[in-house]
């Protein structure tokens, strides 16, 4: 028989609480019954694991030894039972979250990883993936949960929590010759004449319309190489602001600057799951984490604060 979960938990206990009574006490034990357990752990490994010469047992070379294991052990086996009554109370066996490109760099990763200390044994996936194309995973069942801008319209088949905003911004590059044939300030007639790079999902008619200016159009379903290919001259798109702030930082774009209209269009990002489908232990913990991680950030004098 040698180690078990019950004689783990009393080999450390008389570890850490320094004599088989205190270990009892922990424990909720007799003390013989703790001196009992040791006894026949040791006479299974054919080890001394404390001297008892002195006054209380101590630990020996070959109980220090084993004790790391052990310990790993036990916190492996509180894991899994924190797993088996999760697994009774609801949990799934993997939690899938699809991410627009653009929003990689929300503040998703904070929950999941709190998410991940309650439920250590819980299989996490994240998959990126066009807008479009993340709320099709949802409704086809592929992902429980999808963190997406808000939609034009409002879909009954989806819940969803609001979690951050930020703002779609038209960039292109310094160079582009729009710009300086337009004197350095454009209107929205050279948005329409200008090509544009859309982020859309594989169905050519996923691309939002709210979006979509121009009449050349190329299209990506992804968010870096939109970022390349308007660095690189090809034409002008909207991203999110904290997407591009480092490229215009360095110069490597500029927010297009208009003569007759503001740059830029404030969108909520939410996390969005499907009516259709009873969501999970994690799912909902994720939820409930990230919808926490908001109001923490929410201005004092907002209001509801």
């Amino acid at each position: 028989m040698s180690f078990s979960s019950d004689n783990v938990e009393v080999f450390l206990a008389v570890i850490d609480h320094g004599s088989f009574s205190a270990a009892a006490r922990a424990l909720g034990r007799v003390p013989s019954a703790v001196s009992m357990a040791i006894a026949n752990l040791e006479a299974e490994l054919d080890l001394a694991l404390f001297d008892r010469s002195g006054r209380e047992p101590q630990p020996t070379a070959a109980a220090r030894s084993l004790e790391p294991q052990a310990r790993l052990l036990a916190a492996q086996l509180k894991q899994l039972q924190v797993q088996a009554l999760a697994l009774t109370q609801g949990l799934e066996n993997r939690l899938t979250l699809a991410i627009a490109p653009e929003l990689l760099a929300a503040p998703w990763s904070g929950p999941l990883a709190a998410l991940a200390q309650e439920y250590p044994l819980l299989e996490v996936e994240v998959l990126a993936a066009p807008q479009a194309d993340a709320l099709d995973l949802l409704h086809s069942g592929r992902a429980q949960l999808a963190l997406v801008f808000e939609r034009p319209s409002l879909d009954g088949r989806e819940g969803f929590q609001e979690v951050a905003n930020d703002t779609m911004v038209a960039v292109m590059a310094p160079d582009h010759p729009v710009l300086s044939a337009a004197g350095g300030r454009l209107r929205e007639e050279h948005l329409a004449t200008t090509r544009q790079i859309v982020v859309a999902g594989r169905d050519l008619a996923s691309s939002d319309p709210r979006f979509v200016f121009a009449r050349h159009v190329w299209r990506t379903d992804n968010a870096l190489a939109a970022l390349s290919l308007i660095t690189a001259g090809l034409g002008w798109g909207w991203l999110p602001r904290n997407f591009v702030r480092p490229h215009v930082a360095a110069g490597a774009l500029v927010e297009i600057p208009f003569e007759n209209l503001s740059n830029g269009l404030d969108l909520w990002v939410d996390v969005v799951w499907s009516r259709e489908r009873p969501l999970g232990l994690g799912a909902r913990r994720f939820v409930a984490l990230i919808g926490r991680d908001k109001a923490r950030e929410a201005p004092a004098d907002a209001p509801g604060a």
